[in-house]
């Protein structure tokens, strides 16, 4: 007869070995009894550090937090019922923003569902079309095939989180009980494979995983470049995640040298969001535009720079008068570099869409241009750009010096000031983002700017700052709206049980 405890604990220990082997360093675990097999393999093993937290959305906007500011998957687990449902706000956001979660939920077993019993919802599929891969899991027996099968859901739901986008995936474990054996000893059956129950030799995984990066088509390119070559008047948007999480590659540190490159070549400015990883830091930063969404609210100004062609690559920019200004232009050639499968085109404008790799789309077009071009492109366009970025944040500091009264860009300002090399600042939505993006400029030192902007919410931000503190050496800043600070009031409490200052 199986040891109905025992299944549980060598399940889950063989499980969470996996996710170690994959590269799971951090699990934000939430209270509960039926996640406790899970919850203790998770706690107990050494190359996997426990965060835990008392409410469920605040563990998994923490989780994402971690996620977003270290490019590596974290893991999230909870009990069954509505505790499982609070986590779908953090998957929503890691779903859109392209961050990777593993999302643990226990469950009943398939005989105490819909009957009644305590604490038991429809689980399965429960984020919808929200997470990249939902798995089921059996009930566990302590049987060869079942523990193969935990190790490899293990690595297959890792190596989901890194897929051609990244994301949230969704395994869900359904335990018996009793929970635990009753007693510490493993008595396994006879004959049962200990690669199932220890995992491959030297800690490789049960399952090696690879993905292949996908490359633009080298013709595709050299046509690009032709054109790229004859058109004077661009320009390049670098929206939020610009330097984002590529195939499982993590965050890509090359992204804003290889984009400083393009813009050398093309002679074409960059106008760089705050959040796209290329505002700041050491590279060449000789053709950023920082205060775009200041002078680009004047038509006379907006009529005078109009582009032939624009290459974006992240997300939508968080400047409306950006959006705006590009709006204007209904012929123009709009070129979006997005990862395989991704299709960021929320104007409904693009007239070509590469997928791969942007640091490496970059790269290419940058040499296969300096083939084309005849000599080196003019400067006098990106100078316009630059010469009006430059005035223009010359403005707006001389306007924050005269003024007396408070005012939430001066926040920024004087942040974009104090802040050191390697510090994180992490945005709310609605206006701190915008102010973010109006107030902060351009910077040779290496400060990163975070916020939630795959769905925009106000939702979690309080435990998303506090997750990418957790993952970061440096100092890390929030600046949030009050409504936003009163939704998640109660994520100030991993601060105190964390010890994150």
């Amino acid at each position: 007869m199986t040891d109905v405890g025992l299944a549980n604990r060598v399940f889950a220990e063989a499980f969470v070995d996996e996710l170690a082997r994959g590269g799971v360093r951090h699990a934000c675990i939430a209270p509960g009894s039926r996640s406790t097999p899970l919850a203790l393999a998770l706690a107990g093993h050494g190359a996997i550090r426990p965060w835990i937290h008392i409410d469920e959305r605040s563990a998994a906007f923490f989780a994402l937090g971690m996620a977003r500011a270290s490019g590596e998957p974290v893991a999230i687990l909870c009990s069954s019922g509505t505790a499982a449902a609070n986590f779908l706000p953090a998957v929503v956001e890691a779903f859109h923003a392209r961050i990777p979660l593993v999302v643990l939920t226990a469950d009943r077993p398939p005989e105490l569902r819909g009957v009644g019993a305590a604490q038991t919802i429809d689980q399965l599929r429960l984020y919808g079309g929200h997470v990249r891969l939902f798995v089921e899991m059996p009930t566990p027996e302590l049987t060869d095939d079942l523990l193969r099968a935990a190790r490899t859901v293990a690595g297959r739901a890792v190596a989901g989180t890194r897929g051609g986008l990244a994301g949230p995936v969704h395994v869900n474990f359904p335990f018996r009980e009793p929970l635990l054996p009753a007693h510490d000893a493993h008595e396994l059956p006879p004959g049962i494979d200990p690669v199932a129950v220890k995992g491959r030799p030297a800690g490789a995984p049960f399952v090696s995983t690879s993905r292949g990066v996908p490359l633009t088509d080298p013709g595709t390119v050299a046509a690009l470049a032709a054109d790229l070559a004859g058109m004077a008047r661009g320009l390049i948007v670098c929206g939020p995640e610009s330097a984002g999480m590529v195939g499982g590659a993590g965050l890509d540190p090359g992204f804003a040298p290889a984009v400083a490159a393009l813009a050398a070549a093309t002679g074409y400015p960059i106008l760089a969001d705050p959040l796209s990883g290329v505002r700041c830091g050491p590279h060449d930063r000789s053709l950023i535009v920082d205060a775009y969404d200041a002078f680009l609210r004047d038509e006379a100004a907006g009529r005078e720079l109009a582009p032939e062609v624009v290459i974006q690559f992240g997300a939508a920019p968080t400047s409306k008068p950006l959006t705006t200004f590009l709006g204007r232009f209904p012929s123009l050639r709009r070129i979006v570099v997005d990862q395989a499968d991704g299709w960021r085109d929320p104007t409904l404008s693009a007239s070509d869409v590469l997928f791969g790799r942007a640091g490496t789309i970059c790269h290419a077009l940058a040499h296969a241009v300096q083939e084309e071009r005849v000599g080196i492109p003019t400067a006098e366009w990106a100078g316009e750009w630059t010469a009006r970025g430059a005035a223009t944040r010359a403005a707006i500091a001389g306007q924050l010096a005269a003024a007396d009264e408070p005012f939430e860009g001066r926040v920024f300002a004087e942040l974009a000031e104090l802040l050191p090399s390697g510090a994180t600042l992490f945005a709310g939505n609605s206006m701190p983002v915008r102010d973010l993006d109006a107030f902060f400029p351009s910077s040779g030192r290496a400060i990163r700017c975070l916020a939630n902007r795959g769905a925009n919410g106000i939702d979690g931000v309080v435990s998303s700052a506090l997750g990418a503190a957790a993952a970061t050496d440096g100092p890390t800043v929030l600046v949030i709206g009050d409504l936003s600070f009163y939704h998640d009031l109660n994520g100030l409490l991993a601060a105190k049980r964390h010890g994150i200052r």
